[in-house]
């Protein structure tokens, strides 16, 4: 039997093995872009679907017409009720705590109220399993033997803080993400609603114009003023709404846009001339924020400029000078050797 000749090796490793290995990876990849590819599904599908079922939730009467708080809009499962027992048991439950995480789940784009409860649960039984499971990984697995018992205790107390933390790290980089989608859209929004103003449509009229508009490309805007198009046609406060839009946004801007919003309802002022206004200066904004990012690209570059351009380029200038200086010096030879 002849055996075939092994392939060309690298480091001890299979070349050609290799390169099949990463072909079949990078078919794979190719095939998984076209499945996402075809398979695109409407974003404003499922959000929808949710702003249906508020616009019914608020037909049944769930907010009545009174100017009390406004009730919780998903009825109390039997997971968040006896979460809630239990974590009020220990006496760990307090309503500022509540509200605090009620209004960060609002930021990150859950409606339902009742996950605060269960979030605070989470950040309550999550330390204790981290650091069960750093305590086995350090102490019974022994997987770090070199550890000294200071690095060890330190590993233990960053698994706990880790878990301890978790939670909210989730919801601020949510958030963070959504606001950011909202920030960008916002100008655009304004624009039209200025349009939809002038051309005489009511205010929840115009808001859900926007929606309808802005729905694809910014998706959370789309639906931040869909639903506020729903609130100002059945709350029978409309300040109620526009409130309802800033505490669900965390950002100045909208904030900005609510208080006049409220004023115009309130003095009668013109909507199209103080949205105008609005547009701009949020549209300036971007503008010195985008100057701003510029201005700072010179000292940010300067650290690849210095580690990966400045030697190239030294190498190709001094390069073939130091070559040539070296061929000189190996051309002439030690002293005395031309007259042995």
């Amino acid at each position: 039997m002849i055996n075939s000749p092994p392939g060309p090796t690298l480091l001890g490793v299979d070349v050609m093995l290799v390169g099949t290995i990463l072909a079949g990876v990078a078919a794979m990849a190719i095939m998984l872009a076209i499945y996402a590819a075809l398979t695109v599904r409407d974003p404003m599908a499922k959000r929808v679907k949710a702003l249906n079922g508020r616009r019914d939730e608020l037909k049944a009467g769930i907010v009545t017409a009174s100017g009390k708080k406004r009730q919780s809009l998903i009825k109390k499962t039997d997971t968040t009720e006896k979460v809630k027992d239990t974590l009020s048991s220990f006496k760990v439950l307090q309503e500022s705590q509540v509200n605090a995480i009620k209004q960060k789940l609002a930021h990150a784009g859950y409606r339902n109220e009742e996950l605060a409860v269960v979030v605070i649960g989470i950040r309550a039984v999550l330390p204790v399993v981290t650091g069960i499971i750093a305590a086995i990984v350090i102490y019974g697995t022994n997987m770090f033997p070199d550890w000294s018992q200071t690095k060890q205790i330190g590993g233990l107390v960053a698994a706990v803080g880790l878990g301890y933390k978790a939670p909210e790290i989730f919801l601020k980089n949510r958030a963070g993400k959504r606001t950011e989608s909202i920030r960008k859209g916002l100008p655009d929004a304004l624009d039209l609603l200025v349009i939809c103003a002038e051309a005489g449509l009511t205010v929840d009229s115009a808001f859900n114009r926007v929606a309808k508009e802005l729905g694809r490309a910014y998706p959370e805007l789309g639906d931040e003023f869909a639903l506020t198009a729903i609130e100002l046609s059945f709350l029978s406060e409309r300040r109620h709404a526009f409130n309802n839009l800033a505490y669900r946004v965390d950002l100045e801007s909208v904030k900005g846009v609510v208080t006049t919003m409220v004023q115009t309802e309130r003095y009668g002022t013109p909507l199209a001339s103080a949205l105008r206004v609005l547009s701009a200066e949020f549209r300036n904004e971007r503008m010195m924020r985008a100057e701003e990012k510029a201005a700072r690209l010179p000292a940010i570059m300067t650290v690849p400029l210095i580690l990966f351009i400045l030697p190239t380029l030294f190498i190709v200038i001094l390069g073939p000078a130091a070559c040539s200086i070296s061929d000189a010096f190996a051309g002439d030879g030690p002293p005395g050797s031309a007259a042995g």
